[in-house]
């Protein structure tokens, strides 16, 4: 068909979901579960984009050439250093955790690329990335990037309670998973509070850090709340299943979209998939990092997640177990039920 011809020929990049992280320290694990975790849960090709200190470069290429062909085909990747365009590259990189501002700048880096999905490497996919892709469809004509809140309630929020600096709406954005058109974020002039008119996004972020730098206390986050203030027209919120974290069930579950549809999006933040604070966050971890790539999905991860989930019945989180199982169920039927369809389709055909 002249469409399919036409697809044919278009650069492997135009066909991929982007994915970009930033690892520095000891991030190598964590980072390659979650890559993982997009990996088994994704239908269309992935281009990563893993921005990394020297030192971890090597180890990223030999990890990930040890997974089987029917993975790796899955995905392309290119590593990158970590780089800042503007700015102090030393003051940069020691905002917040080691290297997590890099990811303010991958509009700048990333010039080819037109839309992109970051993410913190304490991230674990449960469904595939093609649904929160489709989220990009779902900006209107100002909106060119979105986060979720960073809390639900906003009198036990953070930045409602002790932000010393203007923050997104009445909560305040989580920047740990960020859905970005970056071809619109190039492209805009943002307002600010430093001059009358307006700002590229690479103009502006050497001088708002300067500005705020003795304000802000959650590093990259804090800017990315700052600028968004400025520019609420400009921001996509998604709900909170799709950065879904141990402060949405550790107090009593208050993510509403998680109980109705199950969690999208994994968040351990706080260290939860390496002590023992949060068990439940903590099984999801170690199951996808344990599963065995060609093996049934329902056997080897749904099993012995269902299993790990009865030890963590004395947690606030592990009372709801159907909430982190709900989208791995349905992506488990998906597959299953696509398997069914092409192999009776290919004996019908004989």
């Amino acid at each position: 068909k002249p469409g399919e011809q036409k697809h044919a020929k278009e650069p492997s990049s135009s066909q991929c979901m982007h994915l970009a992280v930033v690892a520095c320290g000891d991030r190598l694990e964590e980072t390659l579960i979650m890559l993982k975790s997009a990996v088994l849960f994704s239908n269309r090709r992935l281009c990563f984009h893993i921005f990394a200190e020297d030192s971890l470069k090597p180890e990223f290429e030999k990890k990930l050439k040890e997974w089987p062909s029917s993975s790796t085909k899955k995905f392309e990747y290119n590593i990158y250093p970590i780089t800042f365009s503007v700015g102090n590259a030393q003051e940069w990189k020691k905002l917040f955790k080691p290297c997590a501002a890099q990811r303010l700048f991958l509009p700048v880096i990333l010039k080819d690329v037109d839309s992109l999905l970051y993410v913190d490497t304490d991230v674990l996919f449960l469904r595939p990335i093609d649904d929160i892709w489709h989220i990009l469809k779902e900006f209107n004509s100002t909106q060119l990037a979105a986060m979720a809140p960073e809390h639900e309630i906003p009198k036990i929020g953070w930045y409602s309670r002790f932000a010393r600096h203007p923050y997104y709406g009445t909560t305040g954005v989580n920047s740990g998973v960020m859905l970005m058109n970056l071809t619109r974020i190039r492209n805009t002039q943002f307002k600010n509070s430093m001059i009358p008119s307006g700002l590229t996004w690479e103009e502006m972020l050497y001088p708002l850090y300067q500005k705020y730098k003795n304000y802000i206390t959650w590093g990259d986050q804090d800017l990315l709340n700052i600028i968004f203030y400025f520019n609420p027209e400009c921001l996509y919120v998604f709900p909170c299943q799709w950065n879904y974290r141990p402060d949405h069930c550790m107090y009593g579950s208050n993510c509403k979209g998680a109980e109705e549809e199950g969690v999208s999006i994994l968040h351990g933040n706080r260290g939860v998939y390496h002590d023992d604070k949060q068990p439940t966050f903590k099984a999801l971890y170690e199951v996808i990092r344990d599963f065995p790539f060609e093996d049934n999905l329902f056997q080897s991860l749904y099993y012995p997640l269902q299993s790990k989930f009865l030890d963590t019945v004395h947690t606030l989180c592990g009372r709801i177990p159907q909430v982190f199982l709900k989208q791995i169920e349905k992506t488990m039927k998906k597959v299953y039920e696509n398997r069914v369809i092409v192999y009776l389709g290919a004996n019908h055909r004989y």
